[in-house]
């Protein structure tokens, strides 16, 4: 099970949607960063060891966050004219789908009926 931090970018019922699929969630507006920049956003992610789940783009940067040097982020490219559900139900299905994995250190993207993961390097 992970332990997920939802943007508030996303809607508060993904929440408890992931709730109910045993992950354990919480919601930056519930942790005192409502409007905070995304340098802190992700400063809490990783003090706490959270995927961060969010909508932001500039997460995906794998300059900035390249994968392997942080707790895991999901990045939902679903397009947000779409009804709630159907972004809460894509981001659950994704996290269904990778369950087992750790996410730490990856990069998983989310567009409707795909998802793509870009893993840390891996010596070889």
């Amino acid at each position: 099970m992970a332990v997920v931090l939802i943007d508030e970018d996303l809607s508060r019922s993904l929440a408890a949607l992931l709730r109910q699929a045993g992950h354990t969630v919480e919601d930056v507006r519930d942790v005192g960063l409502r409007g905070a920049s995304d340098t802190a956003v992700f400063a809490y992610a990783q003090a706490t060891g959270a995927t961060l789940i969010t909508a932001d783009k500039g997460f995906a940067n794998m300059g900035l966050f390249p994968p392997g040097t942080h707790a895991g982020i999901i990045v939902s490219r679903i397009p947000d004219t779409l009804p709630t559900s159907v972004v809460n139900d894509e981001i659950s299905a994704a996290l269904g789908h990778l369950a087992g994995e750790t996410l730490t250190g990856m990069l998983v993207v989310i567009e409707l009926g795909r998802i793509r993961v870009r893993r840390p390097d891996t010596p070889s």
